[in-house]
């Protein structure tokens, strides 16, 4: 080992481990103090080593279960003249996700062996003995283009199960919007809550609960509302739901008995907003957005009585509703208008403190939605639905008919993290990881897209960049996810004509990965272009 920059030499060698398959994804690395041990090191050198290598998304350290590698680097062919990576022909990055189920071959010895032969200097950099990379063919060559398959989930019109098939489609950078980085769940304050929760609970609370949602959960919510939000409410207000898709399909029928058959949308707007209101039997005018927000008066000129708006971190651009814009919304809406405002990421915003919701101005004309799957996992389905007087207890009839209400055990355990400030301190966490990881996107957006345009970069956990190329944006997607790059193309999130470009979220990829991932958009946008 060289006597200067120990951890940069080390982090490089197990890198190149990783790679080249010696050190298994889902192998576990020996402790720090063991392997400082027997590198006759200290501590601090393995220290800041695995610290480098799980920033670039390689390694995990999973307490009891010690640092596990979850991903293998993966660059493209050319990565070498980019500075860095890999030599030529490489085999792509591979996924913790894709080692599930498969144990690393051989047992903890194995493991020694392989580390060692690994720290040796003069280890070779290859899979087989002999053979050497570059004889490997790479499934990154850029060296025709990569053409969507029949069974792409951007061959075709944007249909219910789009979502499902673009998660399911292989990838090895997921820029999937909206997807939070799962990793930083807080499974240690999850599970202190839950045995705080089970030990106090009694047999009574394990039966059906009221379909509003637990009493707790709902004083914890108007709590968190009011010092988050700026949304002062009772918690006999609060409706808990399965999420903001659970409260749009709720809302249908009892916008119907209204004499609703209409939701405007913003243009760009959510894909998945508009299915379910459509799945409803709602039509859904689109309504263009510019730099200060939704335009009211082209909401006015489409004649409908209710509106489906992001103001505080518009999706998918960004934008955050102007002051002038909000005062023309809440006109429109003490004109009769109903707004439903889906708050779904104004927590995470790293310019100044998140601006406060309509629902703080105008209680009576606005539907207020919002949920933890941001801020803690969508697996958990829990949100919750504020609304006017005049619609709440039909709303709760809806939530009633629908499932009973939700699952109560979990409600009670969010409650318990809010109350102790566990939540905000996952909050604190987050907004520094993802300003890291914003900062990263847009620094290589600015490299490998030089004449693109990047929006919505001062808050939110995705960022939506426009190119001028003459290339539509689902084959731009399409050929992306071919080379192992997921991403959604703005074209999805429109009805109106506009310019092409791609919804890229940020949250879920460490820096490297995210350089990386960036790096192949821009060689496939130079390919098509």
């Amino acid at each position: 080992m060289p006597e200067g920059g120990k951890a940069e030499w080390l982090a490089g060698r197990l890198r190149q481990a990783i790679g080249d398959g010696r050190l298994a994804v889902g192998s576990r690395l020996p402790p720090t103090r063991v392997l400082a041990a027997e590198l006759r090191v200290s501590r601090g050198v393995i220290t800041e080593a695995y610290r480098r290598l799980a920033e670039d998304g390689h390694l995990e350290g999973r307490r009891r279960g010690g640092t596990v590698v979850v991903a293998a680097p993966f660059d493209s062919p050319d990565a070498g003249s980019r500075g860095g990576g890999r030599a030529n022909g490489e085999a792509p990055r591979e996924t913790a996700r894709a080692a599930q189920g498969r144990r690393p071959q051989g047992g903890p010895g194995t493991l020694r062996t392989t580390l060692r032969g690994t720290l040796s200097p003069d280890a070779p950099n290859t899979r087989t003995s002999g053979t050497p990379l570059s004889a490997t063919p790479s499934p990154l060559s850029l060296s025709a283009p990569v053409l969507p398959s029949p069974a792409s989930p951007f061959s075709r019109t944007p249909g219910a199960d789009v979502f499902d098939a673009l998660r399911d489609a292989p990838a090895t950078v997921d820029f999937t919007p909206g997807r939070p980085d799962l990793a930083t769940f807080p499974r240690t304050a999850w599970l202190r809550a839950e045995r705080a929760v089970l030990d106090e609970l009694s047999a009574e609370h394990l039966g059906y609960g009221d379909p509003r949602g637990a009493p707790a959960l709902r004083r914890a919510v108007a709590d968190w509302l009011a010092r988050m939000r700026g949304v002062r409410v009772e918690p006999d207000e609060v409706l808990i739901v399965a999420g903001t898709a659970q409260a749009l399909t709720l809302l249908h029928q009892v916008l119907r008995a209204d004499g609703i058959d209409a939701v405007a949308v913003e243009d760009p707007g959510s894909l998945g907003g508009r299915q379910h209101l459509r799945n409803g039997g709602l039509d859904t005018p689109p309504v263009p957005v510019d730099e200060e927000g939704v335009r009211v008066d082209a909401l006015r000129a489409t004649g409908a009585r209710a509106v489906l708006l992001t103001p505080a971190h518009q999706f998918p651009t960004g934008v955050v509703t102007s002051g002038e814009r909000r005062r023309e919304l809440l006109g429109w809406a003490r004109d009769g208008g109903l707004i439903l405002e889906d708050d779904y990421d104004a927590e995470h915003r790293y310019d100044r403190p998140p601006v406060p919701a309509l629902r703080a101005l105008l209680a009576d004309r606005v539907c207020y939605m919002g949920s933890v799957s941001k801020l803690l996992a969508p697996a958990l389905r829990i949100g919750w639905l504020v609304a006017p007087p005049r619609y709440r207890a039909d709303l709760v009839d809806a939530k009633r008919f629908n499932d009973l209400g939700n699952a109560v055990l979990p409600q009670l355990v969010l409650a318990r993290l809010m109350e102790s400030g566990g939540l905000e301190r996952q909050l604190r966490l987050l907004r520094r990881r993802h300003r890291d990881r914003r900062d990263a996107m847009i620094a290589a957006l600015a490299e490998e897209l030089p004449g693109g345009t990047v929006h919505g970069a001062a808050a939110g956990l995705h960022l939506t960049v426009t190119y001028a190329a003459d290339v539509p944006d689902t084959d731009f997607a399409a050929a992306a996810l071919a080379r192992g790059v997921k991403c959604q193309p703005l074209s999805w999130h429109r009805q109106l004509p506009g310019p092409p470009g791609l919804v890229l979220g940020y949250a879920a990829s460490a820096p490297g990965a995210i350089a990386e991932g960036v790096a192949l958009l821009g060689d496939t946008l130079r390919e098509l272009a």
